[in-house]
């Protein structure tokens, strides 16, 4: 029973997959990296295989109905195979070169007249000094493919230090250092028929480049901005036919521009909050628009939300936090992803809802503490 939905990856995206998925009879199959991975410990259906492996995508999607994905990194001409195969890949092939390739999003997003930062695709050290002459340092340089939570970027304050990425023809992205007074991210959901629900724009805290913090929605932030800001995100999506989840990330600059830092096609870890603070999350809301399906609402049903990760632990097993935690914070609702702990990895989020923000990001900081091993 039910219409069968092909995943690729086995991380915590798919794991959250798997709850929305069982409660619409949705049979979720998925490409996982190891069968007790975090994705593996919940889904029965769940073979192991590498995401460039043409053998095992072709035995992922036998009987399915769509193909999507956790993490973009399947090479282009596998997906290429499986859509002349007939195969509903979503996000489609070329509009998840945008989330591959960070020149090729960074041209996409020009051309539709995106704002962006200021950006050159650099292939020397001459090159290089050129942009950071003209932008001005210090500069950010970022590797085109293979990089997230701050992994493969990295700030400068001259060509020499970036050159060790720019040798044996190697590019990359260079980019002005915004002065930026948030970050935010917009969520959104569309259909290949062309439905859009859009979440509003939150507040993201990164820490060493990894987000630490979400707050739902963005507090401080104008409405006329915020009204900018999901009209990029919905310009975006319709520009590069998205189906599914898209999370664009943007700078709110200090002059109060709007500026787009990078996109995802997936869930994504600034809507986890979404799970428990509105009508639809944006793991129910991808599999519905992978599937054509009429999307849900997205209404926030309390005021303020606040999700905070729970990066590394000081506990060999962070459960065994649990009596503390919801002991002294009933209202915590915690998630742990079944993962090995290792400093700084991402083993889960809390988030509370309510009406004091100051309060609520007080107590899920807490309730984090708690399970990193920090708190009494």
């Amino acid at each position: 029973m039910g219409p069968v939905v092909a995943v690729v990856g086995g991380g915590q995206l798919a794991r959250m997959m798997a709850a929305p998925a069982a409660a619409l009879t949705i049979n979720l199959r998925a490409l996982v990296e190891a069968g007790d991975g975090a994705a593996g410990q919940v889904i029965p259906d769940a073979p192991v295989g590498a995401a460039n492996d043409a053998a095992a995508l072709n035995q992922l999607v036998a009987g399915a109905d769509v193909l999507t994905f956790e993490h973009e990194h399947v090479p282009g001409e596998l997906l290429a195979a499986l859509e002349a195969d007939g195969v509903a890949v979503r996000p489609g092939r070329t509009a998840l070169a945008n989330a591959q390739d960070k020149v090729h999003m960074r041209r996409t997003l020009t051309n539709a007249g995106v704002p962006c930062p200021q950006w050159a695709q650099v292939r020397s050290v001459g090159e290089l000094a050129d942009f950071g002459d003209r932008a001005g340092w210090p500069i950010v340089l970022k590797k085109p493919v293979g990089g997230y939570d701050g992994k493969g970027v990295r700030v400068i304050n001259s060509a020499a230090e970036g050159g060790d990425w720019l040798t044996d023809g190697q590019v990359a992205l260079a980019e002005e250092k915004v002065d930026f007074a948030a970050e935010l991210a917009v969520l959104l959901a569309r259909r290949p028929s062309g439905q859009i629900t859009t979440w509003a724009p939150v507040q993201t805290t990164q820490v060493d480049g990894v987000c630490s913090e979400v707050v739902a929605p963005a507090p401080d932030l104008p409405e006329d901005l915020a009204a900018q800001a999901v009209q990029i995100a919905e310009r975006i999506a319709g520009a590069i036919q998205v189906t599914g989840i898209l999370a664009v990330e943007m700078f709110h600059t200090t002059d109060g521009r709007v500026l787009v830092n990078e996109l995802a096609m997936r869930p994504h870890n600034s809507g986890h909050f979404s799970i428990e603070a509105t009508t639809t999350s944006q793991f129910e809301q991808h599999l519905r628009a992978v599937l054509d399906l009429p999307l849900g609402a997205v209404d926030q049903q309390a005021p303020w939300a606040v999700m905070v990760n729970v990066l590394g632990s000081a506990r060999t097993d962070p459960t065994t936090a649990y009596p503390q935690v919801m002991a002294a914070y009933p209202e915590a609702k915690v998630h742990l992803y079944g993962k090995e702990v290792r400093p700084g990895r991402k083993l889960g989020h809390v988030t509370l809802t309510g009406t004091d923000l100051g309060e609520l990001r007080r107590r899920a900081r807490a309730a984090a503490d708690l399970l990193e091993g920090q708190g009494p």
